[in-house]
């Protein structure tokens, strides 16, 4: 008997290395430039899909961290497959206060290594993976965060940003 292949996760940038530039629109039309980011900090996570129970979660914690976390300048732009309508439902049904991106064709969750065949019930089929990468002022990776688990993560990713803006701030000009 044949042992299945295993299931690759595609690579995604590592700290150090330049973040895949996009632009991507919210709920709202308005579009979403990396680039147009440089100099500051910018938080992007990859979620399944909108106003589901883990996406749910960990929506609502980037939502009660969001003052804390744009204090310093940083900006939170969560990314699913989902259209524009369903980021707007999920953003009004949850009162989120962060810009929501609709990478419909994935391309953007590929560039991130974010969109990966996944296994579930038998059944294989390709999806996002939940992950967040810490963007820097000068567009490189600063963190990634692999396999996130939604419960607590918007605290480390807020103790992450402020360790990294110390950092920054410290540095001589």
């Amino acid at each position: 008997m044949e042992t299945p292949a295993p299931i690759l996760e595609p690579r995604f940038p590592q700290v150090g290395e330049v973040a895949p530039d996009f632009a991507l629109r919210d709920a709202d039309g308005a579009v979403h430039r990396l680039a147009d980011r440089r100099g500051s900090y910018t938080v992007v996570y990859f979620y399944p899909a909108d106003d589901t129970p883990g996406c749910t979660i960990e929506a609502c914690g980037f939502r009660d961290a969001n003052e804390d976390i744009a204090a310093g300048g940083t900006t939170i732009w969560g990314i699913s497959p989902q259209g524009a309508a369903s980021k707007a439902a999920f953003r009004a049904k949850y009162g989120l206060s962060f810009p929501l991106l609709a990478d419909e064709d994935h391309a953007v969750a590929e560039a991130y290594g974010s969109w990966v065949q996944r296994e579930r019930h038998g059944q294989t089929s390709m999806g996002i993976a939940r992950r967040t990468f810490l963007v820097g002022p000068d567009l490189t990776i600063v963190h990634v965060w692999e396999k996130v688990q939604p419960e607590g993560h918007a605290a480390d990713v807020l103790a992450t940003v402020r360790a990294a803006e110390e950092r920054h701030s410290a540095r001589p000009a």
